[in-house]
């Protein structure tokens, strides 16, 4: 599930300086292929393969798909429709209430056949897509948590839901030791969404003007991008520094596994070079790029 579940969209249209998240992504393109290619995963599955653990705890094959076609449901619910339904407990934070309403939904689904399930998926997705393109990109919308507490460009909205898409499309290919999502443009997008979560990540480290981290992810899928001090803020632009503070390099594989918790800070940095100041390096190796 997102970060909509709560909050109403700002459709206003009202400009917000989101310029420190980076260029903006237009994933939009890369919807309908995703949604091909996971639909087709999911037909070839056996009865046991969607029995199979994943690497989400507690959940199956199954339950995963399931949750994917919650996100699908969600995203038609309340951002198409204005239908919010759901809110926190008093004093429930919104990392457990996600969690909770995640599990409330995966135990419901379990009475779901993989047939009607598929059949579903395909429907709300192809939904989803249309919904994507009546949508100004560049409007502020919903909060994307990861990036940061304040309303999102819309641009960053669809590029986490797509990042959310390709994710859980990776954990059953694994679970079932199936071929992946491995189309280069859809890691290349995967990842340079993650990156967009680099000035929240050092949000509280506090350095000098101009003080820069690098981060480079190897392959035909990466590239560099340099997160900056500046202006009292941290800031994402693309491309190296030419005299970073700390530089960071990882393959693609450790990187969209660091970011979706796949694996954790320091197994990261194991497979990591790190140059420069190791605290801000650190400090970068915390970084996620989903709700957690």
């Amino acid at each position: 599930m997102d970060d909509a579940t709560t909050s109403t969209p700002d459709t206003g249209g009202s400009f917000v300086d989101t310029s420190w998240l980076g260029p903006r992504i237009d994933v939009r393109p890369l919807f309908a292929t995703q949604l091909s290619a996971f639909v087709g995963l999911l037909r070839q599955l056996t009865v046991e393969e969607w029995r199979r653990p994943t690497v989400c705890p507690g959940w199956t094959v199954h339950d995963v798909a399931t949750h994917v076609l919650a996100d699908h449901v969600g995203r038609l619910s309340m951002h198409r429709d204005g239908f919010f339904a759901l809110q926190p407990h008093d004093g429930e934070a919104f990392p457990a209430f996600i969690h909770r309403i995640n599990d409330e939904w995966v135990t419901a689904a379990r009475r779901v056949s993989p047939p009607l399930l598929i059949d579903l998926l395909s429907t709300t997705g192809q939904q989803v897509i249309d919904l994507w393109t009546t949508v100004d990109l560049d409007a502020p919308g919903w909060t994307v948590s990861w990036a940061g507490p304040d309303p999102a460009p819309n641009w960053l909205d669809a590029a986490r839901d797509f990042t959310e898409y390709w994710t859980h499309h990776q954990q059953i290919s694994e679970a079932t030791q199936r071929p992946g999502p491995s189309r280069t443009e859809f890691l290349a997008a995967v990842l340079d969404t993650f990156m967009r979560a680099l000035p929240h990540t050092l949000r509280d480290t506090h350095a000098p003007e101009e003080t820069a981290v690098e981060v480079a992810i190897s392959g035909a899928a990466g590239g560099t991008w340099t997160c900056a001090r500046t202006n009292g803020r941290w800031a994402l632009r693309p491309g190296p520094h030419p005299r970073p503070a700390a530089a960071i390099r990882l393959d693609a594989d450790t990187a969209w596994r660091l970011c979706t918790r796949g694996i954790t800070p320091r197994q990261a940095k194991s497979r990591a070079t790190v140059d420069g100041d190791q605290s801000l390096a650190d400090t970068v190796l915390t970084m996620v790029s989903i709700i957690h």
